[in-house]
């Protein structure tokens, strides 16, 4: 035999003041009065056979079993809210959300994106940026431009793009005071960083270079942003570890120089990425496409 539900305005009482731990902030919460807060929650404990908030020191203060219970309760509002909000988003058909990292959509994405509104005119593209993995789950997100190697459990992956990882610093780091001649003259210079996954770079172009890889500890400056550490080798701060995804665009237009040729594939790539049950829409194919021609030109 099915359990019955409990009372839903039992619930949603016991949510908001087991959020606040209080009946009073929880019924301006809900626009009711305290004394209805108090009548729900006590009916939905009688409901249950289990007390639920005990007062501790004129504090309010859940029960063991209530915290068990929370977690369990506010999850299902919360689905409730997305499936709501997907059921009366009306404009679902033509709107196109990507997630990808801030410094990638900045160097690499916007500069290509204008050919791709002048393709599709009649789709709607929202870029989000986060350092996170996107949660997919929630409906917000389409698709995600992701850097890795291609294996994600559940998600369709395409591949868009691998970087190769040299030097890069403005034009005028080649004449200086100390000019940058040869990879030995880097010692001379700051070195710029990006913390984070990008963090090891230094070190791994210098090995490759056969350079003593300390000198990738000497002081300098480190970003948590690569997009701020291209813009400080752009503004002649000192020398950037480029990727080529990020910098190609302003090697092209003269505000970065590559002064060596060295060269050092990176180990891993971007791909486009998606739950595979909702892979192929018409906007997010229509995407996709473009984006993976896109990748292999120039912008």
């Amino acid at each position: 035999m099915a359990s019955r539900l409990p009372s839903l305005n039992g619930l949603r009482a016991f949510e908001a003041a087991a959020r606040h731990l209080s009946f009073t902030n929880a019924a301006t919460e809900l626009n009711v009065t305290q004394t209805a807060i108090s009548h729900q929650i006590r009916r939905l404990e009688e409901e249950l056979g289990i007390r639920l908030f005990v007062r501790q020191n004129r504090a309010l203060a859940l029960t063991p079993q209530a915290r068990d219970y929370l977690p369990g309760v506010r999850a299902a509002f919360n689905d409730l809210r997305l499936a709501t909000d997907r059921l009366l988003r009306k404009d679902d058909d033509h709107v196109l959300t990507i997630s990808t990292l801030a410094s990638l959509a900045a160097k690499w994405l916007l500069p290509r994106m204008s050919t791709f509104q002048e393709a599709h005119p009649g789709i709607d593209v929202r870029i989000t940026t986060s350092t996170a993995l996107v949660d997919f789950k929630s409906g917000d997100v389409d698709a995600a431009i992701r850097y890795g190697r291609g294996h994600w459990p559940g998600l369709r992956a395409d591949w868009l793009t691998a970087d190769q990882l040299f030097p890069v610093c403005g034009p005028a780091l080649l004449t200086g005071k100390r000019p940058l001649k040869s990879p030995e003259d880097l010692a001379h210079h700051t070195l710029l960083h990006t913390s984070g996954v990008y963090d090891d770079d230094w070190r791994l172009w210098l090995t490759a270079a056969e350079l003593p890889a300390n000198i990738s500890r000497q002081p300098g400056l480190t970003f948590d942003l690569i997009l701020m550490t291209v813009q400080a080798a752009i503004d002649g701060i000192g020398v950037a570890m480029g990727r080529t995804s990020y910098v190609e665009a302003d090697i092209a237009k003269g505000r970065l120089v590559v002064p060596f040729q060295i060269a050092l594939p990176a180990d891993a790539g971007f791909y486009l990425v998606s739950p595979v049950e909702r892979a192929d829409p018409p906007k997010l194919a229509a995407f996709r496409q473009w984006l993976r021609a896109s990748a292999q030109n120039k912008p």
